[in-house]
């Protein structure tokens, strides 16, 4: 069995029972459960979630995006073997080490398969909210060329890049474009200040001003409760990208959330703590895929250059990467995952067949 056959790359093709179009993302797909599928499975499953609340099959691929484009390898190889996998099982640890101490819930309500969670809806805030632990990447390029204010906090002087900041800063952009919000552009991942955000509470879809606090604090916790955590393993959590929502539980009760994928290689970076104190720093985290590319192509501000995105396209469209680069990014993922949870990523010899076989057989969701 080859590589390529344990890559799941495409993964909005599956005969899951639905009535409204899979929405594919760059990395997990979406597959909205019918009304009735939704009620049955609450029920018989005995979900915490109001009992007509909109359910999904979620499933993640082995797909790796970078520089806004999606990239392929030699071989059919269209993905990175266990990335997938390495992902989920690291989100999925870290959200339950939230609700062991008592954070708060995830959208996730059961998890099938390595690659699947059975998710409810909810309402997103409409933030992306980015903790920094360290100063580096394009926050350390607009500190290098002068700036000092980032999301209306000023930072000190002196810095050196990739040193610690003095405590954690949150730097949140929009998530999508927002309308009518006063010095608030309507672009796609806008950075904001605190005081945007309490000013027009409502546009960003916080219930009330209170919850911006909640947010802040979820956010300071969850990054501590990882971090901490990275720490024992002698690795370093840089920064991460939180996503919030509300939910509706069996009681009736609103309630903020996690969601998305939490402290992942994909949504965070991660550096080894031994190289780090020796004066190197070394990536486990997506970041090394990214480096990987700026030194395999001979013109690398193509990558880059935002002006150059036809150009970007069309290297990711037609150039296959060698299978060296994937294994080394398969290493990366599954190494920090195993390191994170203590267990093995087991790679499936048909992905794709072994999720059809679990979600037609336990759940009664594939006809």
């Amino acid at each position: 069995m080859s590589l390529a056959n344990k890559v799941l790359a495409v993964n909005n093709d599956l005969p899951i029972r639905t009535d409204q179009p899979v929405h594919s993302g760059k990395v997990r797909s979406v597959y909205w459960l019918t009304e009735a599928d939704s009620r049955r499975l609450i029920a018989e499953r005995g979900y915490d979630v109001a009992a007509d609340a909109p359910l999904a099959i979620m499933v993640i691929s082995d797909r790796i995006s970078a520089f806004e484009c999606i990239w392929r390898g030699e071989g059919g190889m269209d993905g990175v073997p266990g990335k997938g996998a390495a992902l989920n099982a690291i989100s999925n640890h870290w959200f339950k080490l939230f609700r062991e101490q008592g954070l708060a819930d995830s959208h996730i309500l059961e998890i099938p398969h390595p690659l699947v969670w059975i998710v409810q809806k909810a309402r997103p805030v409409m933030i992306e909210a980015i903790a920094r632990q360290y100063i580096t990447g394009s926050m350390w390029r607009s500190y290098a060329k002068g700036e000092r204010e980032f999301c209306g906090i000023e930072i000190a002087d002196n810095l050196e890049k990739d040193s610690k900041l003095p405590e954690l800063l949150i730097t949140p952009s929009t998530k999508g474009i927002l309308e009518g919000i006063p010095g608030v552009p309507a672009q796609d991942d806008v950075n904001i200040t605190r005081s945007d955000i309490d000013n027009n509470h409502e546009a960003f879809k916080f219930q009330s001003p209170a919850d911006i606090d909640l947010y802040e604090k979820l956010l300071k916790e969850g990054f501590d409760v990882i971090s901490n955590e990275l720490t024992k393993l002698d690795q370093i959590f840089v920064d991460t990208k939180f996503e919030f929502g509300y939910v509706t539980d069996k009681g009736g009760n609103e309630k903020l959330i996690y969601m998305d994928e939490v402290g992942t290689p994909d949504s965070s970076r991660i550096w080894d703590g031994g190289e780090y104190r020796n004066g190197k720093v070394v990536e486990k985290s997506k970041e090394e895929f990214r480096q990987l590319l700026l030194n395999h192509f001979p013109d690398p501000d193509i990558l880059i250059n935002k002006d150059r995105m036809e150009e970007r396209t069309a290297l990711a469209r037609d150039n296959v990467l060698p299978e060296a680069v994937l294994m080394q990014v398969s290493k990366t993922y599954t190494d920090i995952a195993e390191k994170i949870t203590g267990q093995a990523i087991e790679l499936s010899e048909n992905p794709k067949a072994d999720i059809v076989a679990i979600l037609r057989d336990e759940f009664g969701l594939v006809d």
